[in-house]
């Protein structure tokens, strides 16, 4: 068996405002570490035997972590588009709705419909890619969604859309 994987399928590029900037200000503050890390390294090498030096194994694997980041927020930062305005139709779900839901035993559930790049779930933020979020879009207030998760299907209940500021 071959180790081929098909790629990943390509991530929505929709953003908001402050996880666009957030986004910046991590690109930034990892290119300051990766000047830090690259001298530590340079310490380390200089100690002699690298077989088994811990610390020179520790910076390259850190260096190697922070490339990665970098190159990937280097790929991605120019692709994305900053969403910051409301929808033509603000009772419709669309990217950046703040949408409160209600299921079958009647718990209310609340979440953010955000870009890939700045889900949490913590916050109820979920990506606009989810399964959720792609049956939540163009719904409005009162229709009924239905969602196939891993445990079965869903029903949801759309309660209320408003489109936060930030």
């Amino acid at each position: 068996m071959g180790r081929y994987r098909p790629p990943q399928p390509k991530q929505s590029p929709y953003i908001t405002r402050a996880g666009y900037l957030r986004l910046e200000t991590e690109s930034k503050a990892l290119w300051v570490r990766r000047r830090e890390v690259t001298k530590a390294l340079a310490a380390a090498a200089a100690e002699g035997d690298r077989s088994e030096n811990a610390e020179y194994i520790y910076r390259k694997k850190e260096l190697r972590e922070l490339d990665r980041r970098i190159r990937y927020l280097q790929k991605r930062l120019p692709d994305l588009q900053v969403v910051d305005s409301v929808p033509s139709n603000p009772e419709q779900i669309f990217f950046g709705a703040q949408v409160t839901l209600e299921d079958e035993a009647g718990a209310e559930y609340q979440y953010r419909i955000v870009g890939p790049d700045e889900f949490d779930p913590e916050r109820g933020w979920i990506s606009m890619d989810a399964p959720l979020a792609r049956a939540l879009l163009k719904r409005s207030v009162d229709d009924e969604v239905q969602v196939q998760t891993p445990g079965g299907e869903r029903r949801y209940w759309v309660v209320s859309v408003s489109y936060p500021l930030n």
